[in-house]
């Protein structure tokens, strides 16, 4: 019995842990209205675009190019999705036929 009477008895305790926060007390968030956070949501949407008509130094030529780039990336958009799996299974089986065989991968048998 005499080994044991070093030990620290109670419960243990973390290396800088503050003024005695355990693992069952946990401080309350405040409870605020939901209006009042659409409210700020809403307006700091509002200012973000306010800011971003105000910092907009490209030409007209960078919003054109840009303009275009984004209605070509829709066009891939709808034209891949216009396409299922099966059918795009069906149109790359087909291009293969087509192939020659060169591009076909021998059998190797070591038995023959």
């Amino acid at each position: 019995m005499a080994d044991y009477e070093a030990v620290q008895r109670g419960p243990l305790r973390l290396k800088g842990g503050g003024a005695g926060l355990g693992a069952g007390k946990r401080k309350k968030k405040k409870a605020k209205d939901k209006a009042q956070i659409l409210e700020q949501i809403v307006s700091s949407k509002k200012q973000e675009e306010e800011k971003k008509r105000g910092l907009d130094k490209r030409t007209p030529a960078q919003v054109a190019y840009e303009k275009m780039q984004e209605k070509r990336q829709m066009e891939r958009i709808l034209k891949k999705a216009s396409k299922t799996h099966k059918q795009r299974v069906e149109d790359f089986n087909r291009h293969l036929d087509t192939l020659t065989e060169h591009y076909d991968i021998p059998k190797v048998s070591w038995t023959k």
